[in-house]
């Protein structure tokens, strides 16, 4: 793995890189999928196979994936990770032509195209006592790891995750092997608390005024909210961010985003940021830059089905 985090490929490889237990016939895999799960009409999970990048994954990293050979460059947030079983897992929410590619394409048994990674700086598990790890939707799934790390740290471990409703709930007993408190919040109130999850936020906040850290992953408009619940109460809170990406080793400065006033770009530097000091405003403006240029590419995709 280099300094970056780039896990390196076959391709890539030199005779003076040849990590311990290195195995040629496995550690080469073709990123082979061998589990797909859908958890909605929209969300699915796949895990695949690469013992090399299994074992150099890190809380809080991502993957660039690429589907099949004319395929884009899709930033993913790493969701699971098994040494033990050489498998990455990702969630994926099927809402833009590629990520609907991948829904329809990514079955067990085939193969991804491409995938880089581990990418990104690791979650800082520190040493907190007591933490906070929310996700909001998709969200759900990356804060997983976090969550699990900082129970093996020997944290007290709080999860908040919101849905929708009951029907897309999902991974409710994986966070429960890892949390000591786990609080389910729905829009509609068919699961848990009725309510988005700053209100289970500030539910952990009035039990246990003794919390160190929030982890909160989910859509820029969640963390922000999340973020502003936690500030006057001066809770260290670390969200990780979503900016449109290309190569995602910091050449391309299209992931920047602004945090305390600086220029920070968050394929290298994140995806983690302190929540309090993240410009979300500019976040989610640059977010709206191809609105336009991802609803024509749907549009021909869906057309060219038909």
């Amino acid at each position: 793995m280099n300094k970056r985090g780039l896990c390196r490929t076959e391709e890539t490889l030199s005779s003076d890189f040849i990590p311990p237990g290195f195995e040629p016939e496995t550690d080469y895999a073709r990123f082979e999928v061998v589990t797909r799960e859908d958890f909605s009409d929209v969300t699915f999970l796949i895990e695949f196979y690469h013992p090399m990048m299994a074992r150099a994954a890190r809380p809080g990293q991502f993957v660039i994936a690429i589907s099949h050979e004319k395929g884009e460059r899709i930033p993913l947030t790493i969701a699971d990770f098994d040494a033990a079983k050489g498998t990455v897992t990702l969630v994926i929410q099927a809402v833009g032509k590629s990520t609907r590619e991948m829904q329809q394409i990514c079955r067990t048994g085939t193969q991804l195209f491409s995938v880089a990674g581990p990418l990104g700086a690791p979650s800082h598990i520190g040493d907190a006592k007591k933490v906070v790890c929310v996700g909001g939707g998709l969200g759900v799934a990356p804060v997983y790891p976090q969550a699990r790390a900082f129970k093996e740290s020997g944290a007290y471990v709080i999860g908040v995750v919101g849905f929708r409703s009951k029907e897309l709930v999902f991974w409710e007993n994986k966070f429960k092997q890892v949390c000591d408190e786990f609080i389910i919040c729905t829009d509609d109130g068919t699961a848990g608390i009725k309510g988005l999850v700053i209100d289970g936020i500030k539910q952990a906040i009035e039990s246990h005024p003794d919390i160190d850290e929030v982890v909160a992953i989910g859509p820029p408009i969640m963390m922000k909210a999340s973020a502003e619940t936690t500030k006057p109460h001066g809770i260290k809170t670390m969200v990780s961010l979503n900016p449109i990406m290309v190569d995602g080793t910091g050449m391309c400065g299209g992931c920047r985003v602004t945090v305390d006033g600086k220029q920070q770009f968050a394929c290298v530097d994140g995806p983690d940021f302190d929540g309090h000091k993240v410009d979300f405003t500019d976040l989610m403006n640059r977010l709206k830059r191809f609105k336009e240029d991802e609803k024509l590419a749907m549009e021909r995709w869906a057309a060219a089905q038909n």
